[in-house]
């Protein structure tokens, strides 16, 4: 009887041990998982950020380019028409897709504004679902050409 006590105590405390290392591979595997995923999210909202602010900066440009036609030919100056631009900037995002906003920044320049969102590849594991990203241009409203003087 004494022996099979001591076959048990013997046995008892290698067996408390077993699964330990299971346990930790798991739980660094876990880790290294939410680390990976969030390097690349976080690669995917750079791109989504630079993105953003190209689609911004289209969206301003094509904004810049609406020249006031009637001032143009009447007196020989290049103005750019500021609701023109505005309707032409919002018209640029609508047409490629994008959400964003296009308001003036004072009495010549338009400001665009762009948001992108997109779902999150990892990171939804531990419970961030999308990814956000902004871009931001400005465009004048100014030429600075103007055309021979209307006697």
């Amino acid at each position: 009887m004494i022996i099979v006590s001591w076959a048990r105590s013997r046995v008892l405390p290698q067996q408390a041990e077993r699964g330990s290392v299971s346990i930790f591979a798991v739980i660094i595997t876990l880790v290294v998982v939410v680390f990976f995923g969030a390097v690349v999210d976080f690669e995917q909202v750079l791109e989504a950020r630079q993105e953003a602010n190209t689609v911004a900066q289209e969206a301003a440009r094509a904004g810049a380019g609406q020249v006031d036609r009637n001032r143009a030919y009447t007196r020989g100056e290049f103005v750019v028409d500021r609701q023109s631009a505005l309707r032409a900037a919002r018209s640029y995002l609508r047409a490629s897709g994008y959400t964003g906003t296009v308001t003036t920044a004072g009495r010549r320049t338009i400001r665009v504004r762009v948001s992108i969102t997109r779902p999150a590849r990892f990171l939804s594991v531990i419970g961030i679902s999308t990814l956000h990203a902004e871009g931001t241009a400005t465009a004048n409203l100014t030429t600075g050409v103007e055309g021979p003087r209307q006697p």
